[in-house]
């Protein structure tokens, strides 16, 4: 069996082997059926269990445990140019996802999993989607169900493993283990919060806004495409279920090593000439920032501010507490542009450093375009970008996805993808290149290539 051609049968069949797409929403209303939930906001005592420790400046819990916030400041010249808080989460956790194939089609096993900071409650989730303080119980709780899967993962068939960045505005060199292991003979218990569904059942899925969560889509992004397991008729049926062509030709036909080279040489100049300095300070030291009872926020319109909050969720592994979380003022605008060229669907993306990247930059959209960035500082692209978005011409992907409600109070973000002609866009600066999808998949395959926004954009594509 050749797992590539596994997926991709999985990715075209929105039907299902198992459940419905009726089934899975019948499924999600249902969890939703007396399902208690009470979040607020509530009052910062910063000397309760989550407090201000006055040795560093920093807020952590007493256990030390899931995360802390810092303050964060950019220098150039001895000159503080950027400041803002950040969550410090220095553990790895699983997002894991397990496949099998059930009625002769490959299926993904998914959970229904409430966050705190879920804007919708309820959102699809990955088979388990544990930090390390989760799946050791050092807040108590039950252990996540299927964790034993993922631990003792080299006894299956590894699909995926690889070490990802988070979001790199919000968290400082935070990673997460995005991980799909493939079950072959191996009977498995199904439980309520869970249900199988095909690849191509969780693409339809992503197209309604806010329910499919951030956690799946950075895992499937990394699904491997290698044709050279393949036998020649599973490359002949595979062709067949692509509609778009260029896509196919994208995945299966392009080889783009000398672009290749040209990332690579663009980041490390990126990572070797950074000019600025940064450093984590106390957060009552940043000047711009007011540290108070209500909030934590900038005194000038910026991203994000940090608030508190008591949450109260039924059947979670701990039924209450109270943490911080960071709530964005605004919706913000991620993107990329796609053309077809001589036969090959490719992505115009460019390099991003950003302030908390594992390693200063990595490749992103074209536009990640927070709601309080002046609209008169973006460049030629970006300009363009927005254009084609107002004028509502050439999009294949527009669609509203929630950010990770676990640290994130109601962060949704606008996800587009535009298609043009390569021809509309005579010059681009040297951190900006069109790239097709191997040359993409072959990047995830190794950690802190493409960013998280990038790799949640790629996730949307159909076949």
């Amino acid at each position: 069996m050749s797992i590539t051609f596994e997926i991709i049968k999985s990715w075209r069949n929105t039907n299902g082997s198992v459940n419905s797409l009726q089934d899975i929403e019948k499924w999600i209303n249902s969890r939703y059926e007396g399902l208690k939930v009470n979040i607020k906001k509530i009052d910062f005592s910063y000397a309760g269990f989550w407090y201000y420790d006055n040795e560093d400046g920093y807020i952590r819990n007493k256990n030390n445990s899931f995360f802390q916030l810092a303050g964060y400041q950019e220098i150039e010249d001895d000159t503080i140019i950027n400041e803002q808080p950040v969550i410090i989460q220095d553990e790895i956790g699983y997002l894991g996802i397990i496949c099998k194939k059930v009625n002769g089609t490959l299926n993904f096993l998914m959970q229904a999993k409430i966050e705190p900071g879920n804007v919708n409650k309820i959102q699809i989730s990955p088979t388990i989607q544990a930090t390390k303080s989760n799946f050791t119980r050092k807040h108590g709780g039950n252990t996540p169900p299927y964790l034993e899967y993922f631990m003792n993962a080299s006894n299956y068939q590894i699909v995926v493993d690889q070490i990802q960045s988070e979001q790199s505005s919000r968290f400082y060199k935070k990673r997460n283990r995005n991980i799909i292991i493939y079950l072959e003979n191996e009977e498995l218990e199904i439980l309520d919060s869970h249900m199988w569904m095909t690849l191509g059942q969780i693409k339809e899925l992503m197209k309604v806004d806010n329910l499919v969560n951030m956690d799946t889509r950075t895992v499937l992004s990394c699904i491997p495409f290698n044709k050279n397991g393949c036998k020649q008729m599973e490359l002949e049926e595979i062709e067949k279920y692509f509609l778009d062509k260029a896509l196919y030709g994208s995945i299966f036909e392009s080889e783009s090593d000398d672009v290749l080279h040209k990332i690579f040489n663009k980041l490390n100049d990126c990572k070797m000439y950074r000019k600025e300095r940064s450093r984590l300070v106390p957060l009552k030291s940043m000047k711009s920032w007011k540290v108070g009872k209500k909030e934590i926020s900038c005194r000038v319109p910026y991203d994000f501010k940090i608030i508190y909050c008591y949450i109260e969720i039924e059947g979670r592994e701990v039924k209450y507490w109270e943490q911080p979380l960071v709530e964005a003022n605004g919706i913000a605008i991620l993107g990329v542009f796609t053309c077809v060229e001589q036969g090959i669907r490719k992505f115009l993306v460019r390099v991003k450093p950003e302030i908390g990247c594992f390693d200063s930059a990595e490749i992103g959209p074209i536009i990640q375009l927070e709601p309080t960035n002046p609209r008169n500082c973006l460049n030629t692209v970006e300009q363009l970008f927005l254009k084609k978005l107002e004028e509502k011409k050439g999009i294949l992907k527009d669609v509203i996805l929630s950010e990770e409600g676990g640290r994130f109070y109601h962060e949704q973000n606008r996800n587009v993808i535009i298609e043009i002609r390569p021809e509309e866009i005579r010059k681009l600066s040297s951190d900006y290149f069109w790239i097709d999808f191997s040359t993409l998949n072959k990047l995830v395959q190794f950690n802190n290539y493409l960013n998280i926004q990038l790799r949640n954009l790629l996730s949307l594509l159909d076949i």
